[in-house]
Parts: C-alpha cells; structure tokens; sequence
C-alpha cells in the first residue's frame, strides 16, 4: 500500500472516528446531557471559570459550549469542523507511517539483495575452492 493511499485510508477513519468519539470524550470528562458531573474534569473547569469571572460562567466561554454540546450533542457545523480536524490529523498520520513504512521495506530489500549477493559470492568462492582442489 502506497503512502497516499494509506494517508487516505487514515484521514477517513479519523474522520469518522472524532464524529464518533468526541461525544462519548465529553461524556467521559463530565459534560452530559443531565448536567456536569459532579467531582469531574469538567466540574473543575466550571469552577475555575466562575472563579475567575466573578462567580458565573460567561456565556460562550470554552466551559458554556462543552456544556451545550454535552447536553444536546454537536451541531452539524460542528461536526464538519471535527471531521475536518480528524481527517487532516488522520491523513498526517497515515502519511508519516507510509512514509516510514517505505523507509522499512527499502531498507529491507536492500538486505536481502546484499544476503543474495553474498550466498552468491560464497556459491562462486565455494565453485573455485573446488575446481582448485581437483588440479
């Protein structure tokens, strides 16, 4: 496989994947949809956000739109955006281990042409011996 078509490959699972995922990761950090979790991640954030503006959360600040996602799930737009983001991500990825991975193959073909060159020249030293011995 090639390193653009592994790049491809990967920029669609990425894709796809941070659709998937990034609900399940807000979730899991303490934004869902009964509120933030108590003693989370997300419950820290809060608190460090209202501390700093007085006692509230400013509306459209980091916190407030984790929320609003966590609770009533991503937008379309926002979607695309995450797409957007996996795949480029995905598609860096897939093309640095094609790229590697062709590093590897190259290295390793060079390896056996030179073991097949010395069992060559061993086959050629070993003919040579042996017509020497039979003088």
């Amino acid at each position: 496989m090639g390193v653009a078509q592994t790049a491809a490959i990967t920029g669609a699972v990425g894709a796809v994947g941070i659709v998937l995922m990034a609900p399940v990761a807000l979730s899991a950090i303490g934004f869902t949809s009964a509120g933030i979790t108590a003693g989370s991640y997300a419950a820290n954030m809060m608190s460090a956000a209202a501390t700093a503006n007085g006692g509230g959360v400013a509306a459209g600040s980091l916190v407030a739109i984790l929320q609003s996602a966590g609770a009533s799930g991503f937008t379309a737009s926002a979607n695309t955006v995450l797409a957007s983001i996996g795949g480029a991500l995905g598609t860096c990825v897939g093309a640095a281990v094609g790229w590697l991975s062709n590093i590897f193959q190259k290295r390793n073909e060079q390896k056996r042409r030179e073991e097949a060159m010395g069992a060559v020249l061993f086959g050629i030293a070993a003919g040579a011996l042996f017509l020497w011995s039979k003088r």
